[in-house]
């Protein structure tokens, strides 16, 4: 199995609805070796628990498949975007660790 810990970058955006959520979708490259290796752990909707961790904040979540854009998205909660000062299309670094 590949390792479990991924370090990326990637822009946030706000999904098109009345909702106004926040995502992130993580990079293709990363989204790929993640579905290869750990999809057998999946949950509901194809989720995988995850441990997030931008800055100084850490939290767990998960992140859901986007198979429209053959990736995955990892929400951002306000309650994040406003400890670590994250606002829209902003190129954020972010570790993922991948959990049980």
């Amino acid at each position: 199995m590949q390792q479990a810990e991924f370090q990326m970058k990637a822009k946030v955006w706000l999904y098109p609805g009345p909702a106004a959520w926040h995502f992130i979708s993580l990079p293709k490259k990363e989204a790929k070796i993640i579905r290869e290796n750990f999809s057998a752990i999946s949950r509901g909707f194809g989720s995988l628990k995850v441990e997030v961790t931008i800055g100084q904040t850490s939290w767990k979540t998960s992140i859901f498949p986007d198979k429209k854009h053959d990736t995955y998205v990892l929400p951002l909660k306000k309650d994040i975007r406003t400890k670590e000062n994250i606002k829209l299309d902003q190129t954020v670094t972010f570790t993922i660790k991948i959990l049980n």
